[in-house]
């Protein structure tokens, strides 16, 4: 009987009510384009952050692999800083005359007037 009596009760319909009935329906649109605007503008936030996260990494690990490179042609240098020391002594070296006899001795074996040159073998232990 609950159901029957409410379904005869009509609702007067009043400016007042009419006026609530709109502005509620204004609050609820406006309130549905909000939450529109937040989900639209956390979408583009998280992929604006994933992007600039994933540059981040990326760019560490470039990072990472210049630093390794760099050290690896340091040590590079500094060996052939060495071996170019080590020529520099050679050409001073070359541009002695003696020197250049005796490389020539044990290299060609020439000799000078009256020297008897004999080659031992080198024994490997």
């Amino acid at each position: 009987m609950n159901t029957r009596s409410r379904e005869k009760i009509k609702h007067i319909q009043s400016d007042y009510q009419k006026v609530v009935a709109q502005r509620e329906k204004l609050v609820s649109h406006r309130r549905k384009g909000l939450i529109r605007r937040f989900a639209v503008f956390g979408i583009i936030t998280a992929i604006t952050g994933y992007f600039m996260i994933s540059t981040f990494f990326s760019q560490n690990a470039a990072y990472e692999n210049k630093l390794a490179e760099k050290e690896q042609l340091k040590h590079e240098l500094v060996q052939m800083q060495k071996e170019q020391g080590k020529l520099e002594e050679e050409i001073v070296k070359l541009n002695d005359d003696e020197y250049i006899a005796k490389i020539a001795r044990r290299d060609y074996f020439l000799s000078d007037e009256n020297e008897i040159i004999f080659s031992i073998p080198e024994e490997d232990e």
